[in-house]
């Protein structure tokens, strides 16, 4: 019941996101494109806050652990409380999920065993829940009100999946002294949760910095430091009527979703569309991004929740349609945030295979939208004609 209370406000919370995530793409886009496009490179990569850490690496390093940090939370509310609290609520959705990283990185790699851009398998591996959501809103009335919970949970998992992806591929060389020290403290926050019963968010937050810095110095990629501080964030009220955990998304969530997401989509998707460069060298890399994103996705979830379901490894709902689930593995091939998140860490030395990445995670976001509203707008198009002779008995025109 916690998590439906929750659910509406968060999903609101999410549309206004993907609204405020095009404008900033289009603006970006616009900008990148005019003669402003060097005071856009000069104020994002040549402002230093310290040291060497521009604007650019403060958005991309620091607030997207707060982003990172966010989505942690998320997961472990899932975890403890929600769609992911048991093996039956969570198989389904995980084993969505697993196909739609499996199959994408799989087309990925085939298409570029060979090339230089290997690094790039995890780009189509990740779904956009901003993006997502606002897309399945538009005809959120005409869907069983189940389905946006197996969109949810579908997207934490993958959430949880891409996350460890980038702690395994995209971590450079490991310093032990500085990630024993993040350890530490990771340890100390362990004990400050259950031994010592502290609440504090502003506790949790200082130690989350320093953490933070540590974790930096390690080697490590520096987001990661949200997802461990989420850890160890209390989950249960000893003290106030909310937890910890509770109360620090309600802080987080409107922070992350209406100017962090924003601001990231703004300052990475500056991409120029007038390069004059040869495409033909970078062909595996943005057909394995377009195609792993546009198709794999799709075509892994649909395959391995059919699979999952004819050998009994796990179970469909009954309320969900197969073509609610083809629906939503449609829009799940919008991997935006994520993916451009990703591209930058893996091809961090070349900007021109960085730029190629992101126009294909444009071009495909573009296909699966697209592909999305005209599978819903066909089938009710033909709902409709049916109906002219027979009335409908079912609130909903696809289950």
């Amino acid at each position: 019941m916690r998590l439906l209370r929750t659910y509406k406000k968060s999903i609101k919370i999410e549309a206004l996101t993907s609204i405020f995530l095009l404008i900033a793409t289009i603006f970006a886009l616009f900008i990148y494109n005019t003669p402003l496009k060097n005071m856009y490179d000069y104020i994002l990569n040549d402002i230093y806050i310290v040291n060497e850490f521009s604007i650019h690496m403060f958005i991309n390093e620091f607030l997207m652990s707060i982003f990172f940090l966010v989505a942690g939370l998320e997961i472990k509310s899932e975890i403890l409380y929600g769609n992911l609290s048991s093996l039956k609520k969570a198989s389904f959705p995980v084993f969505a999920s697993i196909g739609g990283v499996i199959v994408p990185a799989l087309i990925f790699i085939l298409i570029n065993k060979n090339s230089q851009f290997l690094s790039g398998f995890c780009i189509p591996i990740s779904t956009d829940i901003a993006f997502a959501v606002g897309i399945f809103i538009l005809f959120s009335n005409k869907f069983n009100p189940a389905l946006k919970v197996f969109l949810l949970s579908l997207a934490v998992v993958d959430d949880l999946i891409s996350i460890a992806f980038i702690a395994i591929v995209y971590s450079l060389d490991i310093n032990f002294t500085y990630l024993i020290i993040s350890f530490a403290i990771f340890i100390t926050l362990i004990i400050a949760n259950k031994l010592f019963k502290i609440e504090s968010i502003i506790y949790y937050l200082i130690c989350g910095l320093c953490l933070w810095y540590f974790v930096h110095l390690s080697g490590l990629h520096s987001t990661i430091s949200g997802i461990i501080l989420a850890i160890t964030i209390p989950s249960k009220s000893y003290t106030c009527r909310k937890s910890t955990l509770d109360r620090l998304q309600c802080i987080l969530v409107p922070i992350n979703s209406l100017f962090i997401i924003p601001l990231f989509a703004f300052v990475n998707t500056g991409i120029s569309l007038t390069y004059n460069i040869d495409l033909s060298s970078a062909k595996p890399l943005y057909m394995g991004i377009i195609l792993g994103l546009s198709v794999g996705k799709p075509l892994g979830i649909m395959l391995f929740c059919y699979l999952g379901d004819l050998f009994k490894f796990t179970e469909k709902p009954k309320n969900i349609s197969w073509l609610a689930i083809f629906f939503v593995s449609l829009i799940a091939g919008i991997g935006f945030t994520m993916s451009i998140f990703i591209s930058e860490l893996a091809f961090i030395h070349n900007l021109t295979l960085v730029n190629i990445a992101k126009m294909a995670i444009l071009i495909s976001a573009s296909i699966s939208i697209v592909a999305s509203f005209l599978t819903i707008s066909i089938y009710i198009y033909v709902c409709k004609l049916k109906n002219k002779t027979t009335r409908l008995t079912n609130k909903y025109l696809i289950s």
